[in-house]
């Protein structure tokens, strides 16, 4: 009786000891999660170094960083920076009266006016979709001269979560696989499932960070490309704008580009929106169906509405971490249900057909 309630004590101030933990890191929350998404993503270069110089964990940890570095965070510094400077100017120009939204969206109505008999099929005003189109434009751009003035004002801040990942993902990637191999010892779940889940979690990780993202930035610069080849002022921001919405599937891009060519049309630059119609279609379009198989393949398992709605779902809770994370979740999700399916669901069914066996085996039955 005294060894149960040891037991149980000692189980209630662990469970307690790791949730303060938990919330301790929790500040730190972003730096970690992507130290850990760097390390799973780079991890086969590691082996390749490993293969290559020797088990020098150290050495092979520090290049792999360095390669991580070169490839993926210094482009992404400079794109952020080019993206807020390029809001602010834009919500400059807005406040200034140089750019119009309401103005083009009058154009569009009236050079196709069946746009707005369309609309109004279903009961949807002309006038208050253009206000809340208008609304989400300067919207939009006030939140980038905010995201702006805001780094400005914590540079520190963000310059020590960008070290903290780069601390971390060292680490990680130095004795990430001993990590792995302690965690799966200390869980109560059974190593099998707990391999299973660790499996699940690195294939989406991988799958929605390397494919997904790499997927988004080529569509986001193809997008931004044929802007600036058509002189459509802003093709940095637009470019970065389609990249965003190249992440949620069954949108993607064209809720940018197709904008812009019927707006081309209706400024009597028609071939220009035809260019861009075309380009759009064929390559923008064309790009995800050809290089996510490639790049992405199945490793998700997850349906597109389910990888869409979880998306959504993720930036809602998490914040920009929220491409990834939703994901994250709806494949944990799955997998342990399709666990608990398999084992219990199976066991289940053997009771039945046991209990069914017996009862026809029953001489006294009937």
């Amino acid at each position: 009786m005294y060894a149960k309630l040891e037991t149980r004590t000692f189980l209630a101030m662990l469970v307690g000891v790791s949730l303060a933990f938990v919330f301790l890191m929790k500040p730190f929350f972003g730096p970690i999660f992507w130290a850990v998404a760097i390390a799973l993503i780079f991890h086969p270069v590691q082996q390749l170094l490993v293969r290559k110089l020797g088990d020098r964990p150290n050495l092979n940890a520090l290049i792999t960083l360095a390669i991580c570095m070169v490839i993926v965070v210094i482009p992404v510094l400079v794109l952020v920076t080019s993206l807020i400077a390029e809001g602010v100017a834009l919500y400059q120009q807005i406040q200034s009266g140089e750019i119009r939204p309401g103005e083009y969206i009058d154009q569009v109505n009236q050079s196709f006016p069946a746009i707005q008999h369309f609309l109004a099929q279903f009961d949807v005003s002309f006038a208050e979709l253009r206000d809340r189109t208008v609304s989400a434009f300067v919207g939009g751009s006030q939140f980038l001269a905010k995201q702006a003035l805001g780094f400005g004002q914590n540079t520190f801040q963000f310059f020590l979560g960008l070290a903290l990942m780069v601390y971390l993902a060292f680490f990680l990637l130095r004795d990430g696989s001993k990590l792995v191999e302690l965690i799966i010892h200390a869980l109560p779940l059974g190593d099998e499932r707990e391999r299973l889940l660790f499996a699940k979690f690195a294939e989406v990780t991988r799958a929605t960070v390397k494919g997904n993202l790499l997927i988004a930035i080529i569509q986001g610069a193809l997008g931004g490309i044929i802007f600036w080849i058509l002189g459509i002022e802003g093709a940095l921001l637009w470019g970065v704008v389609m990249s965003i919405f190249s992440l949620l599937p069954a949108v993607g891009a064209a809720l940018v580009w197709v904008p812009a060519a019927i707006y081309l049309a209706a400024v009597g630059d028609v071939i220009e929106a035809v260019v861009l119609t075309t380009f759009g279609v064929v390559v923008i379009g064309l790009a995800d169906n050809l290089l996510r198989p490639l790049l992405v393949g199945r490793d998700t398992k997850l349906p597109d509405y389910i990888v869409l709605l979880s998306t959504l779902g993720g930036i809602v809770m998490f914040g920009v971490n929220g491409f990834v994370m939703g994901p994250l979740v709806a494949a944990l999700f799955m997998a342990f249900w399709g666990i608990f399916i398999r084992e219990f669901g199976h066991e289940a069914q053997s009771g039945k057909r046991v209990t069914k066996g017996s009862e026809s085996a029953d001489p006294d039955a009937g």
